[in-house]
Parts: structure tokens; sequence; C-alpha cells
């Protein structure tokens, strides 16, 4: 496939990529890690304030919110040259891609100065109230409940695995405020702020922890009180609001995962050519060219169904690619890392080893990296509940 773009995109890639050339984080800068997905280190608040400041942050969305009115070709162009170079533009993600974005959609105009813009310019942080012990991929099953009393809600239950609780300012809570609904109806959104009276916050580690690294945490609301103010979008049309922030965190991921997918991979063929212990190099092992092979033809694949469902979506036509994209995606890391991880047999599970026996550039093992791929079939909607959707919507199958 031949990409080709006009020359006013060319001109703003040129642009864009000449700004990433003077402004990006220097290599010490980025040494410093932040410790969850909600903390910002100094270096990380001032390259997101920077791309605020210049358009850089959204270029689609207007100058007042950190873009530049760019058209969609020239964010997918955007999203290509950060990906290729694997910079987040953010250090909380879900603080720019979910919780903004829900704001921007549902908030008034009070609501978008207060919680969307700070946290827009790198000043707050936010974590998302969503899963629950008892609701994780069925959202509509969660239970935390708020009660409505005068202008005020209380709140009372438990979320769990809420990312970057410990370090975030603020919190997108989905609550449930009429019992009596069916299951995706009688759902709210409520706007905290994570110092709120009530709420305890209880981090606990997971398998793929380093050091400072901390992300999960349960999350405890004892007869939280917020006010009505602070209720996103219409009282008990939350699922809609559930709906579009899910959107938004898949909107792109197809973009950054084809570039870590294939950077990967470059990684894995270098890898594969190290000797081993008795002198013979990994990828002569079947499972490891098998796993090569499959990675290099599926990461091809991923990039050409994602442009061919863009094409549709710039023509204004319907795009049902972008259904498999988030799916296919996931799964690749996924049977890549898991080959590499069985090829290197015993001396995959010594994660003491040196860093240049079985890790990727970042230090991380491979096995660590098989791991950690479950986690990418879970964010942005699991692949089972991707299934589920294609099946469907998309091949209009029973449910």
């Amino acid at each position: 496939m031949h990409r080709q773009y006009d020359e006013e995109t060319e001109h703003f890639r040129a642009e864009l990529v000449e700004w990433l050339d003077e402004h990006l984080p220097t290599t010490e800068e980025m040494r410093d890690r932040s410790q969850s997905s909600a903390h910002l280190p100094d270096w990380a608040r001032r390259w997101q304030r920077a791309l605020f400041d210049d358009g850089w942050l959204v270029p689609g969305w207007p100058p007042e919110l950190g873009g530049r009115n760019a058209t969609p070709v020239q964010q997918m162009v955007y999203f290509d040259e950060l990906a290729r170079r694997q910079i987040w533009r953010s250090q909380n993600p879900q603080g720019l891609s979910i919780f903004v974005p829900s704001v921007i959609d549902f908030g008034t105009e009070d609501q978008k100065q207060r919680w969307a813009m700070p946290v827009l310019k790198g000043e707050k942080t936010t974590c998302l109230g969503m899963s629950e012990p008892g609701a994780g991929s069925d959202l509509a099953g969660l239970s935390t409940r708020a009660e409505l009393r005068g202008d005020t809600f209380v709140i009372n239950g438990q979320k769990v695995w809420t990312s970057g609780a410990h370090h975030a300012d603020f919190c997108i809570c989905f609550v449930r405020t009429d019992p009596s609904a069916a299951k995706h109806r009688g759902i709210s959104v409520l706007l905290l702020e994570m110092s709120t009276p009530g709420i305890t916050v209880r981090p606990f580690p997971s398998l793929l922890d380093q050091t400072a690294w901390v992300d999960f945490n349960e999350v405890f609301f004892d007869d939280v009180v917020v006010p009505r103010e602070n209720l996103l979008g219409e009282l008990n049309d939350g699922w809609r609001v559930a709906n579009a922030s899910l959107g938004h965190e898949r909107g792109m991921l197809w973009v950054f995962e084809a570039a870590r997918i294939e950077r990967a991979l470059e990684l894995a063929i270098d890898e594969a050519r190290r000797s081993n212990g008795n002198g013979s190099r990994l990828g002569t092992q079947p499972g490891v060219r098998d796993a090569l092979a499959d990675a290099y033809v599926d990461a091809s694949a991923l990039r050409c169904l994602g442009y061919r469902g863009f094409s549709k979506f710039i023509q204004g036509k319907v795009a049902p690619e972008h259904m498999l994209l988030k799916l296919f995606g996931s799964e690749i890391n996924q049977k890549l890392f898991l080959g590499f991880t069985e090829g290197l047999g015993a001396e995959a599970l010594d994660v003491g080893a040196p860093e240049h026996t079985s890790r990727l550039e970042d230090g991380w093992p491979w096995v660590y990296r098989y791991i950690g791929s479950f986690g990418t079939t879970i964010s942005g909607g699991t692949s089972e509940i991707q299934r589920n959707i294609i099946a469907e919507r998309l091949l209009g199958l029973p449910r």
C-alpha cells in the first residue's frame, strides 16, 4: 500500500517534526519515570503544557483547547509521528484521552473550565471510577450507589483496578442513581475531587510493578458528599457517557499499537540473532521463527486495515474495520511475546539477567512483556466484549 498526502498535509507533518525535534524532553528527563498513570513528574507537566500552548496536544481541537483545527488526515499523520517516536502526549493518558473528551462532550461551560482545562494543561491528573469487584467488563453491573439528597449526591460503594487513584486529583465516577431501573439505565456520572472526605484509596501491587511504580488501587466511598453541579450529563444517562468515554479510548489506540508491535518486532529479530548458551541462535527454533513470521504478517495487516478504515471514515462512510482493530492489535502482541517466552525456555524466567539478555530496550524481560500483554486485551474494552460487538453489530449474529 502506497500512502500519499497532499501538499498541505506534508507541510503540517514537516512543521510537526520540526517542533518535536526542538521540544522533545531530554533522555535524562524521561528517565525520571512516572510513579503511576496519574503521576506527572515536572518534566511531563512542562512537556504537556508546551504541547497545549503550541496547539500540538489535541491538533483536531480549536486553539483554546490545545489544538489547531487539524483535518482528520492531519490528525492521522500526527498520531503516526508520535507513535513512530514512541512518545506519549501525556503521562496521564486516561485524563487526556477519556476524562477530558467526556467533559468536553457532555459538560457545561463551567465544568469544562473547572475540570477539563486543568487536565489539558497538565496541572491536574485524573483516574476512572469504572470497574468494581462485581462489575469489571460488565459496567452495567455496577453497584456503587449515589443517592440524591436535595442539592447533593451521597456516594457509597467500591471501585477496583483504579489506575493511578493514589496520585490523581480528579475522578470521573460511574454510579447507580436509580437502583430500580434496568441494568443499563439508572447510571449517572459524577466528577469528584479525590481529596473529598470519605474517599479511601488503597494501592495494591501487580506482578509487573517495578520499584516505585504501582498503578492499581481499590477505592472506597463512605458517605461521600458531592454537589449536584458535579453531575456530568443528564441524571440516569450515564450509559451513553460510558459508551462515548470508551470510544475516545479506542479512537487511535491502533496507531500506537501498530507502532509498538513494529518496534517490538524489530527488537525480537535482533534477539533472534543472538547466540544462546549452547552456541546456537534463538531464531533457529521453529516456534520462534513462526512467532516472528506471524507478527510480521499481522503487523502489516493491522496497518493496512487501519488505513483502509480511516480512508472510509474521512469519506463519511461506515468503517467496520475499526471494530476489528483493537481486538486484532492487542492479540498480536500477546502471540509474539508468548512465542519468544517459550523459545527462551528457562532463560525467560531469569528476570535478574543482564539487560542485554532476553529484554526489550526498556529493560523489561520478555516474560514480563507476555504477562503485561493481557492488560492490553482489557483496556479499551476486553477482547471478549469486542468479539461480542463484532458478532452482534458487524455480523448480525444473535445475542
